[in-house]
């Protein structure tokens, strides 16, 4: 998958030097452990995407 909400978490929300999550930190003043739930969500949604298009060949 390419662009969408997704990539633009995957992008910001990287972990940090201390361990934490970077976007979390930047965009809401909040220290989250590194996968925080957002990078959760769009791995989730981008798993689910290429399942979805795998499955769609083999039919």
């Amino acid at each position: 998958m390419t662009g969408g909400p997704e990539q633009a978490i995957l992008v910001v929300h990287v972990r940090g030097l201390d361990g934490m999550c970077a976007g979390c930190r930047a965009w809401w003043s909040r220290l989250a452990p590194y996968p925080c739930w957002q990078v959760d969500w769009a791995t989730s949604r981008q798993a689910r995407a290429s399942v979805a298009r795998f499955l769609e060949g083999v039919r």
